[in-house]
C-alpha cells in the first residue's frame, strides 16, 4: 500500500525514481508523483493512473537539472485519486512524500487554518507537511523532532527542506530503509526498491530521523546521533521480472512447486527447527485477508490432529475485542508482508498482557518479524501480484507441518515416518494439478460471465472455500461468497437460481456424504455444479475435478492452487488488471 523513494548523489535521480516507482507498483496505487531539487528550487510532477502516465507528463517537461528527489506511489485513502490529491505535497519550504494515516490530521488542520495556512488538497499528508514547515527555522532535525511529537497515527516519510542539500527520513509504525551505496544514497519503503542498486542498507526504527546526502548517512534519535547496523539485502530479493510469464500472479502460482519443494526439503532434515506448539493449551491464530484463510485450516488441523484448543480471528477484530488470557496461550501471527497493520496491533496486545507471540510471514526484516517472540519464515521469495499465491500455499503447509509436529510429540499420529516419507512427493502431486491448467481454463471460460457464484464446504473444505471464493472475487471481480454446506437450508440456498456457479469441495472422508448431499441439493435448484475433489466415486451431473488424494494434513495444499488458477484465468477472459486488481494494495499497512 503506497511506495516510497528518495535519491541523493550524482546523477539525476529521474531514471532511478522512475524505475524504483515500477517495482512498488504491486503494492497498489492509484496515482504517483515525483519531486526534484536543484538548491532553493522543487520542481514537483505528479498526476492520477499509472507510472506510464507519469513517465509521460514528465518526457514533456523541462526539468531542472538536479541530483536530489523524492517520488511516490499513492493508494488513496483521505481524498479522491486526483492530481490534487497525489504526493508529493510542498508547505512553504518544506516537500514530503508519506505513507500512513495521521489520525488527527482534523485537529491540526483546524488549527492550522487559524494560523493563515491554505491547505490545497483533501489529504492529511498535506497536513503533516504543514506540521513540518510551522516547525522548520533553518534546522532540520529539530523541525522533525517537535513535528513528530504532534502527529498521531503511522507514518513513513521522506522529505526536502528547499535550503538544504540532504534527503530526511522518518517512519513510525510504517517501514522504511535507507539504501546505501558509492557516491549515491537512497531511501524505500520497500526494500525490492533499490535491490537492483545497492546490497547494503539500514533499518529505520520507529522515530529515528535519517539525515542523507550523496557520502554521508546520519541517524538521530532523541536528536542524539545514534550508531545503525548496516544489514545485507537478502539473497532471493531480486528485480520484479515477470519472465516468460504473462501475469506475475502466473508465474508465482507455477513456482508453488519449487518453493514448497524448499521448504519442505528444509524441515524434512531440521524438523528441530518446527516450533513446539505442545505446551500451550490454547492457540490464538490471528489475521487477515488470505493469511487468515490460511490460519483457519491451521486451526481445524490443530484441533484435530493435535487436540490443542485454537480460535482464529480476524486481526481488525482481534485487536479490539475483550480477550482473556485464562491460560497457557499462543498468539500466531500470520503476514506476508509483515507490516500488516491490524496484525501489528493485535501482536502488540499480546505482548503487553505478557503472552507468547509467534511470527509466520515472509519478510525477515518486517516489523512482526522483528517484534514477534518467535518466528517462521516461509521464504516463498518475492511475491508481485496483490493476489496471494505462492505465499498462501506455504502459510498453509508451515500450519500443516506444525499440526503434524505437535501430533506426532503428543503420540497422536501413528504414522507420522508414512506421513513424512510421502511428504517428498507433494511437490510433484502440486505440479500435477498445476500442469492441468488448460482444463481449469476451460472451467474458467464456463463461468466468465456469471454475476455470482458460490463456494461451499465442511470443516477443513469451507476454510479452503474462503480462500476459493476471495481469490476468484479479488481478481476477476465476480460477486461470490463462501458458505458451511449444512448452513444451505438457513437461508442461503434461497440465492441458488438456475445456472449460478457452485463450487464444492469435498475432501474429507468423515463428511463427504453429508456434502455430497448438499451438492445434490442445489443441482436440483439448477445450479451450474463443480466438485473439486480426492475422491473420484463423488458423483455429480455437471462437472468434477479430482485432484490427488493424501494425507489429511496436507490436502489443501492440491485444492487450493485450482482457484487460483481459476481466478485468474476468469480474469483474463474478461481483459482485467490481474496483478494490480483496482482498489486493492499488497501490503495493508494502515488501518
Amino acid at each position: 500500500m503506497c511506495g516510497i523513494v528518495g535519491y541523493v548523489g550524482e546523477e539525476n535521480p529521474k531514471d532511478f525514481l522512475l524505475e524504483s516507482l515500477k517495482k512498488l507498483e504491486y503494492r497498489g496505487y492509484d496515482s504517483s508523483g515525483i519531486a526534484l531539487q536543484n538548491n532553493d528550487n522543487i520542481q514537483i510532477i505528479k498526476c492520477s493512473g499509472k507510472i506510464q502516465d507519469l513517465e509521460d507528463k514528465i518526457g514533456k517537461s523541462n526539468l531542472i537539472h538536479s541530483h536530489l528527489g523524492i517520488a511516490h506511489t499513492r493508494w488513496a485513502t483521505h481524498g479522491e485519486a486526483n492530481e490534487r490529491n497525489a504526493h508529493p505535497h510542498r508547505v512553504g519550504k518544506v516537500t514530503i512524500v508519506h505513507n500512513g494515516i495521521i489520525e488527527n490530521a482534523n485537529e491540526l488542520k483546524n488549527r492550522l487554518v487559524n494560523e493563515g495556512i491554505v491547505f490545497c488538497s483533501e489529504t492529511d499528508t498535506e497536513i503533516a507537511c504543514a506540521v513540518f514547515n510551522y516547525y522548520y527555522r533553518g534546522n532540520p532535525i529539530e523541525a522533525i523532532e517537535n513535528a513528530i511529537q504532534e502527529l498521531k497515527g503511522s507514518y513513513a516519510f521522506g522529505i526536502l527542506f528547499e535550503d538544504q542539500d540532504a534527503l530526511y527520513a522518518v517512519r513510525k509504525d510504517s517501514p522504511l530503509i535507507v539504501g546505501l551505496g558509492e557516491n549515491e544514497n537512497y531511501i524505500a519503503s520497500d526494500i525490492l526498491a533499490i535491490a537492483d542498486s545497492t546490497k547494503k542498507y539500514m533499518l529505520l526504527e520507529d522515530d529515528e530521523i535519517a539525515e542523507i546526502t550523496k557520502d554521508r548517512v546520519t541517524v538521530y534519535y532523541n536528536r542524539e546521533v545514534i550508531n545503525k547496523e548496516v544489514l545485507d539485502v537478502p539473497e532471493n530479493v531480486e528485480s520484479a521480472n515477470k519472465g516468460t510469464y504473462r501475469h506475475f500472479m502466473l508465474k508465482e502460482i507455477m513456482e508453488e512447486p519449487f518453493v514448497l519443494r524448499r521448504m519442505i526439503n528444509h524441515y524434512l532434515y531440521h524438523s528441530e527447527e518446527l516450533f513446539d506448539i505442545t505446551p500451550y493449551e490454547e492457540i490464538h491464530i490471528v489475521a487477515c485477508g488470505s493469511a487468515l484463510y490460511a490460519g483457519m485450516i491451521g486451526k481445524s488441523l490443530f484441533e484435530e490432529k493435535a487436540h490443542i484448543r485454537c480460535v482464529a480471528d480476524v486481526a481488525s477484530e482481534y485487536r479490539y475485542k475483550t480477550t482473556l488470557y485464562d491460560r497457557k496461550t499462543l498468539v500466531i501471527l500470520v503476514s506476508q508482508s509483515g507490516e500488516t497493520a491490524d496484525t501489528i496491533a493485535a501482536m502488540r496486545k499480546a505482548i503487553e498482557n505478557n503472552v507468547d507471540t509467534l511470527a509466520i510471514v515472509n519478510v525477515k526484516t518486517s516489523t512482526i518479524a522483528r517484534e514477534a517472540k518467535y518466528h517462521l519464515f516461509i521464504e516463498a521469495g518475492p511475491e508481485i501480484a496483490v493476489a496471494t499465491t505462492k505465499a498462501y500455499l506455504l502459510q498453509t503447509a508451515m500450519f500443516s507441518l506444525l499440526a503434524l509436529n505437535a501430533a506426532h510429540k503428543k503420540g497422536l499420529e501413528e504414522n507420522y515416518d508414512l506421513i513424512m516419507k510421502n511428504l517428498q512427493n507433494l511437490p510433484s502431486l502440486l505440479k500435477k494439478v498445476l500442469d492441468d491448467k488448460d482444463y481449469i481454463q476451460k472451467m474458467a471460460i464456463d463461468i466468465k460471465d456469471a454475476r455470482d457464484a458460490f463456494f461451499i464446504g465442511r470443516g477443513v473444505d469451507y476454510s479452503m472455500c474462503l480462500e476459493g471464493s476471495l481469490k476468484l472475487k479479488e481478481v476477476s471481480y465476480t460477486h461470490c461468497d463462501a458458505y458451511q454446506a449444512g448452513e444451505l437450508k438457513h437461508g442461503t440456498i434461497s440465492l441458488i437460481e438456475d445456472g449460478v456457479p457452485v463450487f464444492v469441495i469435498i475432501t474429507d472422508d468423515k463428511i463427504k456424504d453429508k456434502t455430497e448431499s448438499n451438492a445434490i441439493e442445489v443441482e436440483a435448484r439448477k445450479a451450474k455444479v463443480f466438485t473439486i475433489t480426492n475422491d473420484e466415486s463423488i458423483k455429480t451431473h455437471y462437472d468434477k475435478y479430482v485432484v490427488p488424494k493424501i494425507d489429511d494434513y496436507f490436502q489443501p495444499i492440491l485444492v487450493v492452487p485450482v482457484f487460483q488458477l481459476l481466478g485468474y484465468y476468469v480474469a483474463l477472459a474478461r481483459g482485467l488488471d490481474i496483478d494490480q486488481p483496482r482498489n486493492l494494495a499488497k501490503s495493508v499497512t494502515v488501518e
